[in-house]
């Protein structure tokens, strides 16, 4: 299959405010420096179940509280918040948004991601089989965030073609998410906690922010209900449904339906308003 040219998605540039506040305040400052080869060791999961919730911002410390003898802090040169920028492929009639929009049980992802902080790219391939287990493979990317290269539309091609779903002819930058990540890693290896702040969708001269009193957690696990979660539902959080790409394309899409997502968009998302178009920087 022939590699396509992807048209390009303008945006402003990636977030660039300072860190959130609970970053330096108890408790996530208590834990313990993690490295990224450490995080990898312990808690890489790149098979997994990945469940999301919305957050209170103030409830983050009553959550992790007394937790420094079971958890760490991925930390870089001293940051512990980095910035994400991603930017995400799907075909002119968005299979890959209606495909999770309609929970189909098989399905992909596609998007190149930017860790702005070094600038640092990867392109990664999200891949959801029957059983709802969550796989993802990933190459480094040294071209364009919008577009593929010959090199990396063979990956993805042999990426889903191993995983027995056929590839899209043609696809086509759809979205940008900017957003803040801190990642939290079970010293025990059973779950991994991405806290997300920040988040910002692009897409066609509009944008989408996520309130700053709610924080996106993200816990990533191979079992059941981890420490983590049972700490949610004792403070009264559930599992929502929630994806950064899918809230962001059915916001700033009147057009277009995000019934599976409403409820959470409602819950942390401001209204849509226009943006200063420029070329997609990350």
């Amino acid at each position: 299959m022939s590699p396509d040219t992807l048209a390009p998605v303008e945006t402003t540039s990636p977030v660039d405010t300072d860190p959130p506040p609970y970053q330096d305040a108890p408790p996530l400052a208590a834990l313990r420096p993690v490295s990224l080869a450490e995080t990898n060791e312990r808690a890489a999961l790149v098979t997994r179940t990945c469940r999301k919730y919305l957050v209170p911002a103030e409830l983050l410390e009553p959550l992790f509280a007394g937790a420094g003898d079971r958890f760490g802090v991925l930390t870089i040169d001293g940051r512990r918040s980095f910035r994400y920028s991603s930017t995400y492929l799907d075909t002119p009639g968005l299979r890959s948004f209606h495909d999770h929009r309609r929970g189909r049980r098989v399905r992909f992802k596609v998007r190149t991601r930017t860790y702005v902080d070094t600038g640092t790219r990867v392109f990664e391939v999200k891949l959801k089989g029957a059983r709802g287990v969550t796989d993802k493979t990933r190459t480094e990317y040294a071209g364009p965030p919008d577009r593929l290269v010959p090199a990396t539309r063979r990956f993805l091609d042999d990426a889903l073609t191993a995983y027995g779903v056929e590839p899209p002819d043609v696809l086509e930058a759809s979205a940008v998410t900017d957003y803040r990540r801190t990642t939290v890693v079970a010293l025990d290896g059973g779950e991994r906690v991405t806290v997300d702040t920040g988040l910002v969708g692009y897409r066609g001269g509009w944008s989408v922010r996520m309130r700053p009193d709610v924080v996106l957690l993200e816990v990533k696990t191979r079992g059941g209900l981890t420490p983590t979660e049972r700490g949610l539902h004792g403070l009264g959080i559930r599992e929502v449904r929630f994806t950064k790409y899918g809230a962001t394309v059915a916001a700033l899409e009147p057009r277009l339906r995000g019934n599976r997502w409403h409820r959470a968009m409602g819950a942390c998302l401001d209204r849509p308003s226009p943006c200063t178009l420029e070329r997609a920087r990350c």
